[in-house]
């Protein structure tokens, strides 16, 4: 008798962008003023930062250096960031408004080497990638702008988040349903960065497949 064959492994990507585009939502209610900075705090140190970090260091064995680099990356961001609300609540190390700005900048700089990646993947990250990284230069300018200005940009960058949180939880949607049903329910389009004599990397993780 044969071995039955080996159960597919899960796909840790489904829990890293559902981490990622709640906590980037909730936050940009609280950003809009609709909400307290308690359930932000709460869903950011557990939700999008530790359950989306393992999901990172699950993406290794994957095979997948994007899903394992974003995935590991923006969890620890959402631990740093929940660690600066802490740190300014109790009077621990408080971060002026240019220390999170600078703190953001350094952020940017990983989102936009991570958005010329998932140009090569396919559409829905190139689309998450680029609301991502716009938001975060909006969130820049905000922070060392003139601070009467701020708030107004503050609310453009939380309506631009918004619409990245979205097309994250698109994008978990897509491989649930997927995995689900056993064919494609949500389309995620094809790669915006394609070449023919550079083909894009096959990807072991349907979120990051390339789609050619």
């Amino acid at each position: 008798m044969s071995a039955p064959a080996a159960p597919r492994p899960a796909n840790p990507a489904v829990i890293g962008l559902a981490g990622f585009g709640l906590t980037t939502m909730l936050l940009q209610f609280h950003n809009l003023g609709w909400m307290g900075l308690g359930p932000v705090l709460g869903m950011g140190l557990l939700f999008g930062g530790l359950a989306q970090f393992l999901a990172g260091l699950m993406e290794q064995k994957m095979g997948n250096d994007f899903a394992t680099c974003a995935f590991t990356g923006y969890g620890a961001f959402w631990i740093a960031l929940g660690g600066m609300f802490l740190g300014k609540h109790f009077g621990i190390f408080p971060a002026t408004r240019a220390d999170v700005g600078w703190f953001l900048v350094a952020w940017t700089v990983f989102t936009f080497i991570l958005w010329v990646g998932s140009l090569r993947l396919n559409g829905a990250l190139a689309v998450i990638f680029s609301l991502l990284l716009v938001g975060f230069l909006l969130l820049d300018w905000a922070h060392f702008c003139d601070e009467a200005l701020a708030p107004a940009i503050t609310r453009i960058a939380a309506w631009e988040l918004l619409a990245c949180a979205a097309s994250a939880l698109y994008l978990m949607a897509a491989n649930v349903y997927r995995s689900v049903f056993g064919r494609e329910v949500l389309p995620i389009g094809k790669a915006w960065w394609r070449d023919a004599e550079a083909p894009a990397l096959a990807s072991s993780a349907p979120c990051c497949a390339p789609q050619t």
